[in-house]
């Protein structure tokens, strides 16, 4: 799966669309915004590591499928001699006991160019697949999971200030923000006094 990462042109590329924007964790030569079509970013996958265990699982975020969709994000230019490492890394972040299948898509760079991205894309298939979770759950199981990396809320306020700074916006995801820090009691949900 990873000896096939290189494009025609001999560059390898990463589709960051959550974590990955604002944490690689890996060398890069360039990171430029990026949109994939055909997929769109979601809250579809159980993390029962990162941003959850197994008796609080949180949710993380997964390319679905779907036919008119776009999904804003960072491409991550690779050094060959980094690939190794890289993939390693890759595999382990987020492989481990996710929903996820490699997958290599064409990307469009806010440059102009096309490439050839690895990306990780959710499999409906998968134990940890979580599908379509309705905004009220979906924003009380983020308020409540822990996991290796931390807090599941702090995985979508940093994802959404990520796609602010790369002036994306997402509707759907500032209004599940919004429901979490109601729920917090950070913001007031307008219930007066």
């Amino acid at each position: 799966m990873w000896s096939d990462a290189a494009g025609a042109d001999g560059e390898l590329w990463v589709f960051g669309y959550g974590s990955l924007m604002w944490r690689p964790g890996f060398a890069h030569l360039e990171a430029i915004p990026a949109t994939l079509h055909g997929y769109a970013r979601s809250f579809c996958i159980w993390s029962e590591h990162h941003r959850g265990t197994p008796d609080c699982r949180g949710l993380v975020l997964g390319l679905a499928r779907g036919e008119d969709a776009a999904c804003e994000g960072m491409v991550f230019r690779v050094a060959p001699k980094d690939w190794p490492e890289t993939a390693a890394y890759l595999e382990e972040r987020e492989l481990r006991g996710y929903a996820y299948r490699p997958a290599h898509l064409p990307v469009a760079l806010s440059d102009g160019r096309r490439v050839t991205a690895h990306c990780f894309v959710a499999d409906p298939s998968h134990p940890h697949y979580a599908g379509r979770v309705p905004p009220d759950e979906a924003a009380r199981i983020i308020l409540r999971a822990r996991g290796e990396a931390g807090l599941n809320r702090d995985y979508l306020i940093n994802t959404v200030k990520s796609l602010e700074q790369h002036g994306y916006r997402e509707p759907h995801l500032h209004a599940l923000l919004r429901r979490v820090l109601e729920l917090t009691g950070e913001l007031d949900a307008g219930a007066g006094i």
